[in-house]
């Protein structure tokens, strides 16, 4: 008896097996599941790279908090119409002309060309400078920082994070110009680290100027006598001293530089003393600090030092050449440095956070420097810490004059 393969009957050939809708149904999931992640899996490349160079455009969106900020500032209380700015322009035009003559005088130097850079400007003209020289600075460490935080070629989540980072930072810059914008009285505008050295100007942001006068129920034009003193003798700071400027600079992009290579991200520690900075409980160390390795801290303090004898300096030329300028001097200084001291809770923790707090701690520390030195050697002091970097104070020596003297001062 022939034994048939399972291909033939009586010898014949079967039919092909018909598969079954079950089996037919299994194999058609399997190829639609196949291409179905092979599609998934060309999209998410495709978006991974799209989210990646959307994510590497920048850490900020420089265009949008401007935006932010200059809603803040255009709905604030005390805006003014442009024609009231405009009004205005020539009070401070005829203040200057009476400043430079007289800070030439005391300083024994000359500021030619200040008076015709300096003019009236609006809170939302602030935001917008002030934007620009934000965005320069962070254009020195931005392709550093943008490397540590996305990689090339990290993909998507990690894009998506940087996105959203994005927005959060772009939200809060936003809203700290526009909270800066309301306070800032006036600005020596000038651009330590771009390739061009054009020289600063003066920006006077009136409605603030104004509100504060108010406030502090002071005589209004006396008052903007004396802060654009202030002012300009910051610009005899860097106008009549040429080295000054690229010093300044080259101090401020080494401590930026070493601060974007590795320390982008808060450690624990960290974040755990700016909480308690931003409650008053902090340590003698600025939460800042706490970011720092100890060479970066040493050159923080030591661009500190020379920040405070700016700002130091500026007030204390305020006061003593206000004598001879500006009615009510001594009122109009004990109720401004008053208000220093008596800020609210809010505006004390949003100047920690910013590092504000550290502005307000120049002024005084730099006050009491330069009053010690002029004191001790007189006007022969003052224009011998503006000889070069070697005149200036030490870190140590802000707090300590007497040692800057003894350095500085001896008769060889």
């Amino acid at each position: 008896m022939r034994n048939y393969t399972p291909t033939e009957r009586g010898g014949r050939p079967l039919p092909p097996r018909r598969p079954s809708r079950a089996g037919w149904r299994r194999g058609a999931f399997l190829k639609a599941g196949f291409l179905a992640g092979a599609v998934v899996g060309a999209a998410a490349t495709v978006l991974g790279h799209r989210a990646e160079r959307s994510a590497r455009r920048g850490l900020i969106d420089w265009k949008a908090a401007e935006r932010q900020a200059a809603a803040r500032v255009r709905n604030a209380p005390g805006t003014l119409d442009p024609s009231e700015l405009r009004r205005a322009e020539p009070i401070y035009a005829s203040a200057m002309a009476e400043i430079v003559p007289a800070l030439s005088r005391a300083l024994d130097a000359e500021m030619p060309g200040i008076v015709e850079r300096s003019g009236v400007v609006a809170r939302e003209d602030w935001v917008h400078a002030n934007v620009a020289t934000f965005g320069a600075l962070m254009n020195k460490v931005e392709a550093d920082l943008l490397d540590q935080v996305i990689p090339p070629g990290s993909g998507l989540v990690k894009a998506t994070m940087a996105i959203a980072n994005r927005m959060v930072t772009t939200r809060q810059i936003g809203y700290l110009l526009g909270f800066m914008g309301q306070r800032v009285l006036g600005q020596y505008d000038i651009a330590l680290l771009t390739a061009e050295s054009a020289p600063g100007r003066l920006l006077f942001v009136d409605e603030n100027i104004r509100r504060t006068a108010e406030a502090l129920e002071l005589p209004l034009n006396p008052f903007r006598t004396w802060i654009a003193l202030h002012e300009t003798t910051h610009a005899f700071e860097f106008e009549a001293h040429p080295w000054l400027r690229p010093y300044l600079a080259s101090r401020l992009e080494r401590q930026l530089a070493s601060l974007s290579s590795g320390s982008a991200a808060l450690s624990r520690g960290a974040l755990g003393q700016l909480g308690r900075a931003l409650r008053g409980a902090g340590s003698g160390e600025h939460w800042m600090e706490g970011l720092m390795s100890a060479d970066q801290r040493r050159e923080f303090r030591e661009i500190q030092a020379v920040m405070s004898l700016l700002e130091g300096f500026g007030d204390y030329i305020m006061d003593e050449v206000g004598r001879e300028l500006v009615p009510e001097v001594e009122r109009i200084s004990a109720r401004f440095h008053a208000r220093r001291e008596s800020r609210s809770g809010f505006e004390r923790a949003m100047m920690r956070l910013t590092g504000m707090d550290l502005k307000m701690e120049q002024y005084r520390k730099g006050e009491e420097f330069v009053a010690a030195i002029a004191r001790a050697r007189g006007a022969e002091a003052l224009r011998t810490l503006w000889i070069g970097p070697e005149t200036l104070p030490s870190p140590e020596e802000i707090d300590l004059p007497s040692s800057w003297v003894a350095r500085v001062m001896s008769t060889p």
